[in-house]
């Protein structure tokens, strides 16, 4: 049975049509995950959440922050502030605790020299404290250079907090009530960040505490 020519090339090509067709169905759709989606996934932008954690630096402050990224181009204000808060937090409930070991590494030797004084005193005094925040404290960059081999940085603290003092020995910290002491403060400190330009170790080390006005 011979097809007529016309009738072939009409056959062929709805055939043809309809592979097209089914391929479109196919490799048009978004099949796995896409480059914008791998994008999103490796560079996120900051949640609004972490953003509202980073108050905003002034332009005085931006000045002085020129010169110190003039000498690191990799300094970051709002990651630096990240760190600097909790090494605040850390050293904060280090020194209550009476944790040496903890502090040392973080802190200057001068600045060690103080606190390991305030923590023998309260040792022999036979107590203990303990500290907790009652908010996220709030830290603001105020200034950050490069002096001579030394970046110098800036951060004002305020915090909010519950100390609970108690004797080693079991007895009350307050004789007449008996009770532990509890005490609620606000805190408002100046402190101090330095660290080596160009040393191997990145990590900054409190090097001054200062009262602020709150």
């Amino acid at each position: 049975m011979n097809i007529p020519v016309q009738f072939q090339v009409v056959v062929f090509a709805f055939i043809a049509a309809f592979v097209l067709f089914q391929l479109y169905n196919v490799l048009g759709k978004r099949v796995g995950r896409q480059p914008q989606e791998d994008a999103k996934a490796v560079l996120p932008g900051p949640a609004p959440a972490e953003t509202a954690k980073i108050p905003a630096i002034d332009p005085a402050t931006l000045a002085s922050i020129a010169t110190l990224k003039a000498r690191d181009p990799a300094f970051d204000p709002a990651r630096f502030l990240d760190g600097a808060r909790q090494a605040y937090e850390t050293i904060v409930r280090g020194y209550a605790a009476g944790d040496r070991a903890a502090l040392q590494p973080l802190l200057k030797p001068n600045v060690m020299a103080s606190f390991e004084a305030g923590i023998a005193a309260r040792e022999t005094r036979g107590e203990t404290e303990a500290v907790e925040f009652l908010f996220p404290p709030r830290a603001d960059l105020e200034g950050a250079v490069a002096e001579g081999d030394r970046a110098v940085a800036k951060v004002r603290f305020l915090a909010e907090l519950r100390s609970r003092v108690t004797k080693v020995s079991g007895e009350p910290a307050d004789v007449e009530t008996g009770e532990p002491v509890i005490e609620e403060r606000r805190t408002a400190e100046h402190w101090t960040f330095e660290r080596t330009l160009g040393a191997a170790d990145p990590n900054w080390v409190l090097a001054r505490v200062e009262p602020a006005n709150a």
